[in-house]
């Protein structure tokens, strides 16, 4: 049997299960939520923290639920450090450094397939092509970059 793929997901993606602000969105990733099966799906401890920072407190208890159950990966000084050369690259600002984080995270865990909705600085042409550039140069392997409605 062939191994599933693995799918880092950032915190973006559980935000938008309950996000009614984007009807389209929410509806496009409760779709993708069923389809989590036919993947080995992973988040970060980054993920995490972004998740219980969040205010509303029941719709911080519903998010520590969607998540409960998929792996849960460190944050290395390796990644701080790959998130620090995205930025110096001009793939991401500084003050967005923690979304670069979370690309680094997945980079260096090795995972296929990094899955945002954050068009702004991540799921792009340019971004994947610049985050796949630094990390060949810097002897890691590529990372697809897709948003949940590509899978």
């Amino acid at each position: 049997m062939k191994p599933k793929e693995s799918l880092y997901l950032d915190t973006s993606v559980p935000s938008a299960y309950y996000d009614e602000r984007v009807p389209e969105r929410q509806r496009e990733t409760q779709k993708f939520w069923d389809k989590l099966s036919e993947y080995d799906v992973i988040i970060s401890t980054l993920t995490i923290d972004e998740i219980r920072a969040t205010p509303d407190e029941e719709k911080r208890n519903k998010l520590i639920a969607l998540i409960t159950g998929f792996k849960v990966v460190e944050v290395t000084p390796e990644s701080e450090a790959l998130a620090e050369r995205y930025v110096e690259y001009g793939i991401v600002p500084q003050k967005y450094i923690r979304d670069a984080l979370h690309v680094a995270i997945a980079t260096l865990k090795g995972i296929d397939i990094f899955v945002s909705w954050n068009f702004r600085h991540i799921v792009k042409r340019r971004t994947r092509l610049l985050v796949n550039l630094v990390n060949t140069l810097s002897g890691y392997r590529t990372i697809d970059i897709v948003s949940p409605n590509e899978l």
